[in-house]
This record gives C-alpha cells, sequence and structure tokens, in this order.
C-alpha cells in the first residue's frame, strides 16, 4: 500500500536519492538508518528482494505531520533520467561541490524515489490544509541519511537543487 491510497495524507513533492547500484543497501540497513535519525518513526510496508536488498518502504512521523513513502529504483533508464535531470538543473548550480555531484549524477544507476506526504484531516477543506504544520525535519534529515547510507546525491527536481 503506498500512501496515495490512504485518505489520510497527502502528496506534496518527491525527491530522489542517486546512487550507485553496487551500494543498494538491505532492508535491515535502511531500517537501522531510519531508526538512527529518529526512534520515533512508525516503518511500515517494508520490502525487500528474495536477497533481503531492499525495494520500499513506508516511514511515518506523526510529530512532524509527515510520511514518506521510499522505494528503489534501478530500471534501465534511471541512468538516463538521471542524466536528464543533471541537464535540466546544470545551469542553476553555482558552487563547485554541487558542479562535481551535477557531473556524477548521469553516471549512477539507481535511485531512491522519496515521496514526501502530509498527514491531513480526512474532513477538512484540501484549500485549508494546514502548511503551518507540515514540518520538513523528517525529510530533510531521512535525505541526508540516505545519502550518507548510499554514498549518493539528493536532488531536488521540483527546484532544481541538490540536498
Amino acid at each position: 500500500m503506498t500512501l496515495f491510497e490512504d485518505s489520510h495524507f497527502k502528496w506534496r513533492e518527491t525527491y530522489f536519492v542517486a546512487f550507485d547500484q553496487k551500494r543498494r543497501p538491505t532492508v535491515e540497513q535502511m531500517r537501522c538508518a531510519l531508526e538512527a535519525v529518529d526512534e520515533h518513526f512508525l516503518i511500515d510496508h517494508v520490502h525487500g528482494d528474495a536477497d533481503g536488498r531492499f525495494e520500499s518502504l513506508t516511514c511515518r512521523s506523526p510529530s512532524d505531520h509527515a510520511a514518506l513513502d521510499i522505494s528503489y529504483e534501478d530500471d534501465s533508464d534511471i541512468r538516463e533520467q538521471n542524466a536528464q535531470i543533471a541537464i535540466e538543473i546544470g545551469s542553476t548550480i553555482s558552487t563547485t561541490e554541487d558542479r562535481k555531484k551535477i557531473d556524477l549524477l548521469g553516471k549512477l544507476d539507481a535511485r531512491f524515489d522519496v515521496l514526501h506526504f502530509e498527514e491531513i484531516e480526512v474532513e477538512s477543506d484540501e484549500e485549508e490544509s494546514t502548511d503551518e504544520i507540515l514540518d520538513p525535519t523528517a525529510l530533510i534529515a531521512v535525505l541526508e541519511q540516505l545519502v550518507k547510507l548510499t554514498g549518493g546525491i539528493g536532488v531536488d527536481p521540483q527546484s532544481g537543487t541538490i540536498v
């Protein structure tokens, strides 16, 4: 089940963490990495392949009124998609460090899709959604941890930034 199917959550944005598929973590490594960020995260819908390598999970942070669906992708188009993202955001990059990351991005062949959801009150009007209670702390901390775990590059494709 994804959070798209849960009426208590509304999708807000998608981030990517691109990395070399040789650095794909196991289910246990992912669980430990996320619990290291916040022991109060609620982690469920965890899936791995037959070898115990991570495929997907849902991470909820009730105190932040947020949740994340995280899935692993490594199909044949990922490298090409990463290269396209690098082209699209490359012109906005100003630091040498980020320029090196952009140059590497198109060579990476795997990624996590990190879908950020806001917890909402079902009976509330969507236009009155409580943006002020959606705290991005969990999202930022998880992205940093996934980058650290995989040696990868975090990307916000909507804003065209490296995270």
